[in-house]
């Protein structure tokens, strides 16, 4: 584990000049984050990615009306949920989505709110609604549990702006 982690710090420091020049997306920075990951180039839309235990774990962060738009759905908002977080996994040796499984996700706002949300599985994705209103850092937690049986987790900071 100790060794893991010195990769990624490495990694981290080698990746640390793209995440500055990524950090200025529509909603803000995507910046490092004080547990422990930080964000290196990501393909459009990403919000975070990383791997583990041989797991790619991908991370959408995007405005609920974009999101319901390109889901071509439509259904009443709760009040509040302003943005979807979705997570999509794929073996990170052969590039297979892996769809099937559970996940949940935790943010914590900028005010210290806490909102927690089992994912849906749907379109190839997992995700879920939440309240990303207030202008701020918030940190994103996730378990998963994929088809193999392992829980696993992955954490970042977002910042709206």
């Amino acid at each position: 584990m100790k060794k893991l982690a010195i990769i990624l710090a490495a990694a981290t420091l080698a990746l640390s000049a793209p995440v500055l020049a990524q950090a200025a997306m529509d909603h803000g920075e995507h910046g490092g984050m004080d547990m422990g990951m930080e964000h290196g180039g990501h393909a459009a839309g990403v919000a975070h990615e990383e791997v583990v235990d041989g797991v790619k774990v991908s991370f959408k962060i995007q405005g609920a009306k974009e999101a319901m738009k390109a889901m071509k759905m439509e259904m009443p908002m709760e009040k509040g949920e302003t943005h979807y977080i979705a997570a999509t996994f794929k073996d990170a040796k052969s590039g297979k989505a892996l769809t099937e499984g559970e996940a949940k996700v935790k943010v914590l706002g900028p005010d210290k709110k806490e909102q927690t949300r089992d994912l849906m599985a749907m379109h190839g994705e997992f995700g879920a609604f939440f309240d990303l209103s207030k202008k701020g850092k918030y940190g994103v937690m996730s378990k998963f549990q994929l088809k193999d049986g392992t829980t696993r987790s992955a954490k970042f900071w977002y910042t709206v702006k």
